[in-house]
């Protein structure tokens, strides 16, 4: 099986060793994104606006993929304070239909840049 790597101007540029994206086969594996605005790399302020931010990048990834987050099988949510979660759900509402995906939340001690949450999702197209 090869894959694919997928790339995107309308998510923030890759800051480490690491692709935006990886298709193998129909499995796409979307890399964690934290609230990073695309055009000025810069955190958007607020554990509102990044949450928004963080699903925007991820559908931008999905889109350059072929795909959209209503393809993920599995999202992984990081966040610094736990009591944000609600935040989550409510965002995620918008982002993606029923029947939902499964999901981890994980609560973390910090993330990159300071960022307040992160996610990544795996999508299956097919």
């Amino acid at each position: 099986m090869s894959r694919k790597i997928i790339s995107t101007s309308a998510a923030p540029a890759a800051i480490g060793t690491y692709s935006q994206a990886v298709r193998a086969g129909s499995t796409i594996y979307l890399s964690g994104q934290i609230g990073l605005d695309p055009i000025s790399m810069q955190l958007v302020d607020g554990i509102d606006a990044q949450i928004v931010r963080v699903f925007e990048n991820l559908k931008a990834v999905a889109a350059a993929a072929g795909a959209t987050l209503n393809d993920a099988v599995k999202f992984n949510i990081y966040l610094t304070d736990l009591a944000n979660f609600a935040k989550v759900n409510e965002t995620m509402a918008k982002y993606v239909s029923e029947p939902y995906p499964a999901r981890a939340a994980v609560g973390v001690k910090e993330l990159p840049r300071g960022a307040l949450v992160e996610a990544d999702a795996v999508l299956v197209l097919g």
